[in-house]
């Protein structure tokens, strides 16, 4: 069975080291989870560090592990980011969970032209919570280390601002004649994948952003829906890096 893995503060663990874990996640692991004394559990700080070991004591709402092994998850030369657009319903949110199950390192919430949700300044803060916090659930199921960044939401020209700060961006688009694919990835840095809404990016949003140097790539002969579109990019792209790195490219 998979050790369980939850988030928690770690300030320079070392093996035989006792680390206490309360609050929200405590709660969780106890009363939720039901981990019990003996259990074996993961702890990660969410930026690339995590600990094995034991579970010593539990209480209603905390448990104290003793630190076994110290694992860490060195951060990749290149940075996959998806810029996604907002979409109506729980699909953004499912886009979100499943970019972090595959492994994406940032999460840009884009409010393009065609987005049919809009988020207002007196709910844009709710909103941004529900993505992080989809973004840390979907870490602890994942097994991963590292929680992606989820920024502030953008505009389209404040996208077009970023990908000129990226190595390489693609923009998903149905009318695209190049394959993801085909594209080289750069060695090192930022790779943006650009996600529209269900209506598609507006051909002015598209005209901007390729402009500014983004790149439109298609991924399938259909179209995809917006929260599964990334995930199939990110997916490919993870399928490059690793032919690239084999020398098969």
């Amino acid at each position: 069975m998979t050790d369980a893995l939850f988030l928690a503060e770690l300030d320079d663990p070392r093996p035989g080291d006792e680390i206490a874990l309360a609050g929200d996640e405590g709660r969780h692991a106890v009363a939720v989870r039901r981990i019990r004394v003996g259990e074996r559990i993961l702890l990660a700080d969410g930026v690339g560090t995590a600990v094995r070991g034991p579970v010593l004591t539990t209480d209603k709402s905390s448990l104290t592990m003793r630190v076994e092994e110290v694992l860490h998850t060195p951060a990749d030369a290149l940075r996959f980011v998806a810029a996604q657009a907002l979409a109506k319903g729980d699909r953004a949110e499912l886009a979100v969970e499943m970019l972090t199950e595959i492994g994406v390192d940032e999460v840009v919430p884009w409010q393009a032209a065609r987005s049919i949700v809009k988020w207002v300044p007196d709910r844009a803060e709710r909103h941004l919570a529900r993505w992080r916090a989809s973004a840390r659930e979907a870490t602890k199921q994942s097994r991963r280390f590292r929680v992606p960044v989820v920024t502030v939401p953008m505009s389209t020209r404040e996208l077009a601002l970023r990908i000129p700060e990226t190595a390489l961006t693609l923009i998903l688009h149905e009318s695209a004649t190049r394959k993801l694919t085909d594209v080289q990835l750069p060695e090192r840095g930022d790779v943006m994948i650009v996600v529209g809404p269900e209506g598609g990016i507006a051909p002015e949003e598209l005209d901007e952003l390729t402009a500014a140097g983004g790149v439109p790539v298609r991924i399938s002969e259909g179209v995809l829906r917006t929260s599964t579109a990334g995930v199939v990019a990110l997916a490919e792209l993870h399928a490059v890096e690793q032919l690239a790195l084999a020398g098969k490219l």
